[in-house]
């Protein structure tokens, strides 16, 4: 058994998609309407058979209050790997990207958390081998 498809909740699937894929760097895998929405998915340009990041909509009611918890105590939708998070923080930076959490070393882990700027916090994180 292995992850197919994990997803974040996102206010607008188009302002999510120019982010997820301008910014970060993802690739868009599917865009599909589903009446007024979309199945939109992206992938790391690295492994574009892999592990696909569902932008769901934010409608259900649930969603708000679930997303304002998170943010309000600072934990993240999602996490993501990258090579050098310090690197990766300054790249982000230049791009306009608001940080809620500078590079932080924690044993062999480095780890930062960003605004996405459709209702979440990710985290990007590096782990040394």
């Amino acid at each position: 058994m292995r992850i197919h498809i994990t997803s974040v909740f996102v206010d607008d699937q188009e302002k999510a998609r120019r982010f997820y894929t301008e910014v970060l760097g993802f690739v868009k895998k599917h865009d599909v309407p589903v009446g007024t929405d979309r199945w939109l998915t992206v992938v790391s340009p690295e492994d574009p058979d892999g592990t696909e990041l569902l932008l769901e909509p934010s409608g259900h009611p649930a969603v708000q209050p679930y997303r304002t918890a998170l943010v309000q105590d600072g934990i993240p939708a999602a996490s993501f790997a990258v090579d050098d998070v310090r690197a990766e923080y300054e790249r982000l930076r230049g791009l306009g990207v608001r940080f809620t959490q500078e590079p932080l070393e924690m044993g062999p882990i480095t780890s930062a958390v960003l605004d996405d700027t459709c209702g979440n916090l990710i985290q990007i994180v590096h782990t040394e081998s």
